[in-house]
């Protein structure tokens, strides 16, 4: 991402604005909306990731997943109890 900056006009709910606002503080609303658009944007190149990856060799095993997602928990689950020992 560039280091420049320029500045924008957007236009969005009132209430959600005012939301921003009173939780980023006084020049704190520009740095959470550029976060969030990093984010969306971070989301929308990995779909198209995982579509692209999915048109190659086609849709992903979701049992496969859920037992990966499985297997991770229980490294995390051992590992912070090895921490704290």
């Amino acid at each position: 991402m560039s280091n420049v900056t320029r500045k924008y006009s957007i236009s969005m709910p009132e209430d959600l604005a005012e939301t921003v606002r009173a939780r980023t503080g006084p020049g704190g609303f520009s740095a959470f909306v550029t976060a969030a658009v990093a984010r969306q944007m971070e989301r929308e190149q990995l779909r198209e990731l995982i579509d692209a990856a999915e048109a190659e060799h086609g849709p992903v095993d979701r049992q496969a997943v859920e037992e990966a997602r499985a297997a991770l928990r229980a490294n995390d689950r051992r590992d912070s109890g090895s921490a704290a020992a």
